[in-house]
């Protein structure tokens, strides 16, 4: 979806420099850090529609990340980017609730399709959240309070 807001998380500088560039060219918002320490801050102070996640990093790598991301309760959807050495890796991540994986190099419209698919899973995901809580409140208006906590 043009417009969508996407976070690239490589640590490979000029890969991810490029790809923002390319991304944003097609109508994409786009944030890029290096590591997965970046990724989770970004992600604290800002929505993104999709994460596109490189596995290996130094540091805090993919699946680490993937875990912390998860954690946060978010709607956004993470899209992985793995060599050819980790499709195993990958596979874990797709079972831990990742969208889908690309090995890298990765094609531009391959990564942009990816993209558009974790996007309308999102949607989706943000879609039937609505229902269910509009549902709850059908069902129980008393209880509306406890589907809206008060923030801190």
């Amino acid at each position: 979806m043009i417009g969508s807001k996407i976070l690239l998380v490589d640590d490979e500088v000029v890969f991810a420099q490029n790809m923002a560039k390319l991304l944003a060219n097609r109508g994409y918002v786009i944030a890029a850090v290096n590591s997965g320490d970046a990724a989770i801050q970004a992600l604290e102070e800002k929505d993104f529609d999709v994460v596109v996640l490189d596995l290996k990093m130094p540091g805090m790598d993919g699946i680490t990340t993937l875990k912390e991301i998860k954690k946060l309760g978010l709607f956004t959807q993470t899209l992985i980017l793995t060599g050819h050495g980790s499709i195993d890796t990958a596979l874990e991540a797709i079972k831990m609730g990742a969208y889908d994986y690309l090995t890298k190099p990765c094609e531009i419209d391959e990564l942009v399709g990816k993209i558009e698919g974790a996007w309308e899973k999102k949607d989706n995901d943000v879609k039937k959240n609505i229902q269910e809580k509009i549902q709850k409140v059908v069902e129980s208006p008393q209880d509306v309070f406890e589907l809206f906590p008060k923030k801190k």
